[in-house]
Protein backbone atom coordinates (compact mmCIF):
# COMPACT_ATOMS: atom_id res chain seq x y z
CA UNK A 1 0.00 0.00 0.00
CA UNK A 2 1.14 3.21 -0.98
CA UNK A 3 1.95 5.64 1.63
CA UNK A 4 0.72 9.73 1.39
CA UNK A 5 1.46 12.81 2.40
CA UNK A 6 -0.59 15.79 2.24
CA UNK A 7 0.01 19.07 3.91
CA UNK A 8 -2.79 21.29 3.56
CA UNK A 9 -3.71 24.15 6.08
CA UNK A 10 -7.30 24.17 5.43
CA UNK A 11 -9.08 21.22 7.84
CA UNK A 12 -12.02 20.55 5.32
CA UNK A 13 -9.47 20.32 2.40
CA UNK A 14 -7.03 17.94 4.11
CA UNK A 15 -9.53 15.68 5.11
CA UNK A 16 -11.49 15.32 2.15
CA UNK A 17 -8.36 14.83 0.13
CA UNK A 18 -7.46 12.10 2.84
CA UNK A 19 -10.82 10.56 2.81
CA UNK A 20 -10.78 10.12 -1.17
CA UNK A 21 -7.55 9.09 -0.86
CA UNK A 22 -7.98 6.39 1.68
CA UNK A 23 -11.20 5.48 0.00
CA UNK A 24 -8.72 4.65 -3.01
CA UNK A 25 -6.83 2.06 -0.88
CA UNK A 26 -3.78 4.26 0.06
CA UNK A 27 -2.21 5.46 3.51
CA UNK A 28 -2.57 8.90 4.32
CA UNK A 29 -0.38 10.87 6.76
CA UNK A 30 -1.82 14.38 6.88
CA UNK A 31 0.20 17.80 8.16
CA UNK A 32 -1.56 21.18 9.26
CA UNK A 33 1.55 22.94 8.18
CA UNK A 34 4.88 22.81 5.84
CA UNK A 35 6.91 22.78 9.07
CA UNK A 36 4.89 19.88 10.18
CA UNK A 37 4.80 18.63 6.94
CA UNK A 38 8.81 18.27 6.32
CA UNK A 39 9.31 16.80 9.42
CA UNK A 40 6.67 14.13 8.61
CA UNK A 41 7.95 13.49 5.41
CA UNK A 42 11.70 12.57 6.87
CA UNK A 43 10.88 11.01 9.68
CA UNK A 44 8.21 8.68 7.34
CA UNK A 45 9.60 8.55 4.25
CA UNK A 46 6.04 8.88 1.86
CA UNK A 47 5.84 7.68 -1.50
CA UNK A 48 4.58 10.85 -2.66
CA UNK A 49 3.66 14.51 -1.28
CA UNK A 50 0.90 16.12 -2.11
CA UNK A 51 1.82 20.26 -0.12
CA UNK A 52 -0.73 23.34 -0.70
CA UNK A 53 1.30 26.54 -1.15
CA UNK A 54 0.38 29.28 0.49
CA UNK A 55 0.38 27.97 4.17
CA UNK A 56 1.23 29.57 7.42
CA UNK A 57 5.08 28.90 9.51
CA UNK A 58 6.44 27.58 5.78
CA UNK A 59 4.65 27.78 2.34
CA UNK A 60 4.79 25.09 0.05
CA UNK A 61 7.70 26.36 -1.83
CA UNK A 62 10.43 26.21 1.43
CA UNK A 63 8.81 22.47 2.11
CA UNK A 64 9.79 21.47 -1.39
CA UNK A 65 13.14 23.54 -1.43
CA UNK A 66 14.22 21.94 2.51
CA UNK A 67 12.96 18.43 0.84
CA UNK A 68 15.12 18.76 -2.25
CA UNK A 69 17.93 19.35 -0.11
CA UNK A 70 17.67 15.71 1.82
CA UNK A 71 19.03 13.24 -0.05
CA UNK A 72 16.51 10.83 1.99
CA UNK A 73 13.68 12.76 0.50
CA UNK A 74 14.66 14.73 -2.71
CA UNK A 75 13.39 12.11 -4.83
CA UNK A 76 9.95 11.52 -3.06
CA UNK A 77 7.23 12.95 -6.23
CA UNK A 78 6.20 16.05 -4.82
CA UNK A 79 2.51 17.23 -6.41
CA UNK A 80 1.70 21.29 -5.44
CA UNK A 81 -2.31 21.45 -4.81
CA UNK A 82 -3.50 25.12 -4.62
CA UNK A 83 -6.15 27.36 -5.37
CA UNK A 84 -3.32 29.65 -7.47
CA UNK A 85 -3.72 29.37 -11.38
CA UNK A 86 -1.19 31.79 -12.54
CA UNK A 87 1.12 30.99 -14.85
CA UNK A 88 3.83 32.29 -12.76
CA UNK A 89 3.51 30.17 -9.73
CA UNK A 90 3.25 27.04 -11.84
CA UNK A 91 6.63 27.88 -13.42
CA UNK A 92 8.42 28.60 -10.21
CA UNK A 93 7.01 25.35 -8.78
CA UNK A 94 8.28 23.34 -11.65
CA UNK A 95 11.90 25.05 -11.16
CA UNK A 96 11.96 23.97 -8.02
CA UNK A 97 11.84 20.49 -8.84
CA UNK A 98 7.68 19.95 -8.38
CA UNK A 99 6.86 16.81 -10.23
CA UNK A 100 2.85 18.16 -10.68
CA UNK A 101 0.60 20.95 -10.23
CA UNK A 102 -3.18 20.44 -9.31
CA UNK A 103 -5.36 23.69 -9.06
CA UNK A 104 -8.20 23.77 -6.42
CA UNK A 105 -10.83 22.73 -7.19
CA UNK A 106 -10.30 18.96 -8.62
CA UNK A 107 -12.67 16.69 -9.21
CA UNK A 108 -11.30 12.97 -7.59
CA UNK A 109 -10.47 11.50 -10.82
CA UNK A 110 -8.07 14.07 -11.35
CA UNK A 111 -6.54 14.31 -8.57
CA UNK A 112 -6.38 10.37 -8.40
CA UNK A 113 -5.15 10.30 -12.14
CA UNK A 114 -2.13 12.24 -11.17
CA UNK A 115 -1.41 10.26 -8.58
CA UNK A 116 -1.39 6.92 -10.15
CA UNK A 117 0.55 8.21 -12.82
CA UNK A 118 3.50 9.84 -10.44
CA UNK A 119 3.52 6.72 -8.66
CA UNK A 120 4.03 4.36 -11.75
CA UNK A 121 6.64 6.77 -12.83
CA UNK A 122 8.62 7.03 -9.80
CA UNK A 123 8.68 2.96 -9.14
CA UNK A 124 9.86 2.61 -13.15
CA UNK A 125 13.04 5.17 -12.56
CA UNK A 126 13.05 3.41 -9.06
CA UNK A 127 14.92 0.39 -10.80
CA UNK A 128 18.58 -0.02 -11.09
CA UNK A 129 20.06 0.04 -14.43
CA UNK A 130 23.67 -0.83 -15.20
CA UNK A 131 26.75 1.78 -16.24
CA UNK A 132 26.94 -0.29 -19.66
CA UNK A 133 25.42 -0.16 -23.31
CA UNK A 134 22.83 -2.17 -22.17
CA UNK A 135 21.96 -0.65 -19.36
CA UNK A 136 21.89 2.83 -21.00
CA UNK A 137 19.94 1.40 -23.42
CA UNK A 138 17.37 0.15 -21.12
CA UNK A 139 17.70 3.57 -19.26
CA UNK A 140 17.18 5.70 -22.20
CA UNK A 141 13.88 3.58 -23.65
CA UNK A 142 12.33 3.53 -19.74
CA UNK A 143 13.34 7.45 -20.06
CA UNK A 144 11.24 8.34 -23.15
CA UNK A 145 8.43 5.68 -21.72
CA UNK A 146 7.42 6.90 -18.60
CA UNK A 147 8.22 10.84 -19.19
CA UNK A 148 7.76 13.40 -22.85
CA UNK A 149 11.50 12.98 -23.28
CA UNK A 150 11.73 13.45 -27.07
CA UNK A 151 15.86 12.28 -27.68
CA UNK A 152 17.78 13.02 -31.09
CA UNK A 153 19.37 9.93 -31.32
CA UNK A 154 17.28 7.00 -31.66
CA UNK A 155 20.29 4.79 -32.78
CA UNK A 156 22.54 5.10 -30.12
CA UNK A 157 25.70 4.77 -32.27
CA UNK A 158 28.24 2.85 -30.45
CA UNK A 159 31.50 3.23 -32.31
CA UNK A 160 35.21 1.50 -32.23
CA UNK A 161 38.08 3.29 -32.35
CA UNK A 162 41.63 2.24 -32.51
CA UNK A 163 44.35 2.73 -30.18
CA UNK A 164 46.06 6.36 -29.87
CA UNK A 165 42.66 7.68 -31.89
CA UNK A 166 42.69 11.69 -29.77
CA UNK A 167 39.12 11.20 -29.09
CA UNK A 168 39.10 15.15 -28.08
CA UNK A 169 40.96 18.04 -27.52
CA UNK A 170 41.47 20.59 -24.46
CA UNK A 171 39.82 23.76 -26.03
CA UNK A 172 37.43 22.28 -28.15
CA UNK A 173 33.64 22.09 -27.77
CA UNK A 174 31.85 19.19 -26.93
CA UNK A 175 29.46 17.37 -29.16
CA UNK A 176 28.73 13.80 -26.97
CA UNK A 177 28.63 12.51 -23.56
CA UNK A 178 30.86 9.21 -24.00
CA UNK A 179 30.24 5.88 -22.60
CA UNK A 180 32.97 3.25 -22.64
CA UNK A 181 31.77 0.06 -23.51
CA UNK A 182 35.37 -2.00 -23.88
CA UNK A 183 39.19 -0.56 -23.90
CA UNK A 184 40.12 2.12 -21.98
CA UNK A 185 40.86 5.61 -22.35
CA UNK A 186 43.22 7.94 -21.05
CA UNK A 187 42.38 11.59 -20.15
CA UNK A 188 45.48 14.14 -19.66
CA UNK A 189 46.42 17.43 -19.49
CA UNK A 190 49.44 19.18 -20.87
CA UNK A 191 51.29 21.91 -19.38
CA UNK A 192 53.56 25.13 -21.13
CA UNK A 193 56.72 22.56 -21.58
CA UNK A 194 54.67 19.64 -23.55
CA UNK A 195 54.69 17.45 -20.44
CA UNK A 196 51.38 15.50 -19.56
CA UNK A 197 49.92 14.42 -16.65
CA UNK A 198 47.10 11.80 -16.99
CA UNK A 199 44.23 12.78 -14.72
CA UNK A 200 42.61 8.98 -15.16
CA UNK A 201 41.95 5.97 -16.77
CA UNK A 202 38.74 5.23 -17.74
CA UNK A 203 37.27 1.79 -18.29
CA UNK A 204 34.24 -0.10 -19.14
CA UNK A 205 30.71 1.54 -17.39
CA UNK A 206 32.86 5.36 -17.01
CA UNK A 207 31.26 8.08 -18.63
CA UNK A 208 34.06 10.89 -19.78
CA UNK A 209 32.95 14.30 -20.63
CA UNK A 210 29.83 15.27 -18.70
CA UNK A 211 31.39 18.31 -16.89
CA UNK A 212 32.46 20.69 -20.02
CA UNK A 213 28.41 19.97 -20.96
CA UNK A 214 27.28 21.00 -17.91
CA UNK A 215 29.31 23.97 -16.97
CA UNK A 216 28.93 24.67 -21.14
CA UNK A 217 32.55 25.28 -21.17
CA UNK A 218 34.93 23.76 -23.34
CA UNK A 219 37.50 20.68 -22.57
CA UNK A 220 40.00 21.57 -20.18
CA UNK A 221 41.80 18.27 -20.82
CA UNK A 222 42.64 15.82 -23.34
CA UNK A 223 41.04 12.09 -24.21
CA UNK A 224 43.33 9.59 -26.10
CA UNK A 225 42.56 6.12 -26.35
CA UNK A 226 44.52 3.86 -24.95
CA UNK A 227 43.81 0.30 -25.97
CA UNK A 228 41.30 0.02 -28.53
CA UNK A 229 37.82 0.65 -27.71
CA UNK A 230 33.89 1.09 -28.03
CA UNK A 231 32.17 3.86 -26.98
CA UNK A 232 28.21 4.87 -26.62
CA UNK A 233 27.98 8.14 -28.22
CA UNK A 234 25.45 10.24 -26.29
CA UNK A 235 24.26 13.59 -28.09
CA UNK A 236 25.59 16.92 -26.33
CA UNK A 237 21.49 17.27 -26.36
CA UNK A 238 20.43 14.26 -25.38
CA UNK A 239 22.40 14.22 -22.17
CA UNK A 240 20.90 17.80 -20.81
CA UNK A 241 17.68 16.47 -21.71
CA UNK A 242 18.03 13.89 -19.63
CA UNK A 243 19.31 16.38 -16.75
CA UNK A 244 17.20 19.14 -17.25
CA UNK A 245 13.80 17.58 -18.46
CA UNK A 246 12.61 15.37 -15.09
CA UNK A 247 13.75 15.76 -11.44
CA UNK A 248 13.76 12.32 -10.79
CA UNK A 249 15.06 11.14 -14.63
CA UNK A 250 18.02 13.58 -13.65
CA UNK A 251 18.44 12.17 -10.17
CA UNK A 252 18.58 8.36 -11.63
CA UNK A 253 21.14 9.36 -14.36
CA UNK A 254 23.20 11.17 -12.19
CA UNK A 255 23.23 7.78 -9.59
CA UNK A 256 24.97 6.63 -13.38
CA UNK A 257 27.50 9.16 -13.15
CA UNK A 258 27.91 9.20 -9.61
CA UNK A 259 31.05 6.71 -9.31
CA UNK A 260 33.14 8.61 -11.72
CA UNK A 261 33.00 11.55 -9.32
CA UNK A 262 34.18 9.76 -6.04
CA UNK A 263 36.97 8.25 -7.84
CA UNK A 264 38.23 11.68 -9.02
CA UNK A 265 38.15 13.04 -5.91
CA UNK A 266 39.85 9.90 -4.23
CA UNK A 267 42.69 10.66 -6.62
CA UNK A 268 43.49 14.28 -5.97
CA UNK A 269 43.49 13.77 -2.53
CA UNK A 270 45.64 11.01 -2.69
CA UNK A 271 47.85 13.17 -5.51
CA UNK A 272 48.15 15.91 -3.07
CA UNK A 273 49.17 13.89 0.11
CA UNK A 274 50.90 10.85 -0.26
CA UNK A 275 54.28 10.18 -0.34
CA UNK A 276 55.55 8.82 -4.48
CA UNK A 277 56.45 5.29 -2.59
CA UNK A 278 52.42 5.66 -1.79
CA UNK A 279 51.27 6.73 -4.73
CA UNK A 280 53.08 4.36 -7.12
CA UNK A 281 51.43 1.42 -4.73
CA UNK A 282 47.97 3.15 -4.76
CA UNK A 283 48.71 3.59 -8.79
CA UNK A 284 49.10 0.11 -9.26
CA UNK A 285 46.34 -1.04 -7.58
CA UNK A 286 44.31 1.48 -9.42
CA UNK A 287 45.87 0.51 -12.73
CA UNK A 288 45.35 -3.46 -12.04
CA UNK A 289 41.13 -2.88 -11.17
CA UNK A 290 40.66 -1.26 -14.67
CA UNK A 291 42.50 -4.16 -16.74
CA UNK A 292 41.34 -6.93 -15.15
CA UNK A 293 38.51 -8.73 -16.59
CA UNK A 294 37.54 -10.82 -14.06
CA UNK A 295 37.70 -10.54 -10.04
CA UNK A 296 40.12 -13.13 -9.30
CA UNK A 297 41.99 -12.43 -11.90
CA UNK A 298 46.01 -11.00 -12.50
CA UNK A 299 46.33 -9.22 -15.64
CA UNK A 300 50.12 -7.75 -16.64
CA UNK A 301 49.63 -4.59 -16.36
CA UNK A 302 50.68 -3.12 -20.77
CA UNK A 303 51.21 0.55 -20.01
CA UNK A 304 54.31 2.68 -20.88
CA UNK A 305 56.58 4.00 -17.91
CA UNK A 306 55.96 7.72 -18.81
CA UNK A 307 51.52 6.76 -18.61
CA UNK A 308 52.08 5.40 -15.60
CA UNK A 309 54.30 8.37 -13.80
CA UNK A 310 50.92 10.56 -15.22
CA UNK A 311 49.07 8.27 -13.43
CA UNK A 312 50.85 8.30 -10.04
CA UNK A 313 51.65 11.98 -10.85
CA UNK A 314 55.79 11.58 -9.98
CA UNK A 315 58.56 11.69 -12.56
CA UNK A 316 59.15 8.47 -14.80
CA UNK A 317 62.76 8.06 -13.14
CA UNK A 318 60.89 8.39 -9.86
CA UNK A 319 58.39 5.93 -10.92
CA UNK A 320 61.22 3.55 -12.29
CA UNK A 321 62.95 4.08 -9.53
CA UNK A 322 59.63 2.89 -7.23
CA UNK A 323 59.18 -0.09 -9.67
CA UNK A 324 62.53 -1.33 -8.84
CA UNK A 325 62.25 -1.16 -5.30
CA UNK A 326 58.88 -2.88 -5.67
CA UNK A 327 60.15 -5.69 -7.34
CA UNK A 328 63.47 -6.20 -5.25
CA UNK A 329 60.71 -6.67 -2.23
CA UNK A 330 58.89 -9.51 -5.11
CA UNK A 331 55.96 -7.03 -4.77
CA UNK A 332 55.61 -7.13 -8.95
CA UNK A 333 57.50 -8.62 -11.42
CA UNK A 334 58.56 -6.79 -14.31
CA UNK A 335 58.64 -9.11 -17.83
CA UNK A 336 58.94 -7.57 -21.06
CA UNK A 337 57.89 -4.15 -19.82
CA UNK A 338 55.09 -5.83 -18.34
CA UNK A 339 54.27 -5.26 -14.69
CA UNK A 340 52.26 -7.96 -12.64
CA UNK A 341 51.59 -7.65 -9.15
CA UNK A 342 52.90 -10.93 -7.43
CA UNK A 343 52.02 -9.52 -3.54
CA UNK A 344 48.44 -7.66 -3.89
CA UNK A 345 48.21 -7.79 -0.18
CA UNK A 346 51.11 -6.87 0.76
CA UNK A 347 51.03 -3.66 -1.81
CA UNK A 348 47.97 -2.62 -0.03
CA UNK A 349 49.26 -2.83 3.42
CA UNK A 350 51.41 -0.08 1.90
CA UNK A 351 48.50 2.12 1.98
CA UNK A 352 47.96 1.93 5.64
Amino acid sequence: MSKILIIEDNLEVRENTAEILELAQYKVITAENGKTGVELAIKGKPDLIICDIMMPVLDGYGVLHMLSKNPETAAIPFIFLTAKSEKSDYRKGMELGADDYITKPFDDTQLLNAIEIRLKKSAQLKKSFSADAEGMNAFMESAQQHTKLKLTDKARQTQSYKKKFILYQEGHRPQYLYLVVAGKIKTYKTNEDGKEFITNIHTQGDFIGYTPILEDSAYKDNAEVLEEAQLMLIPREDFLSLISHDNQLARQFIKLLSHNIVENEERLINLAYNSVRKRVAIGLLEVHSKFKTAPNSNPSLEISREDLAQVVGTATESLIRTLSEFKGDKLIDIKEGKIRILEESKLRNLLG
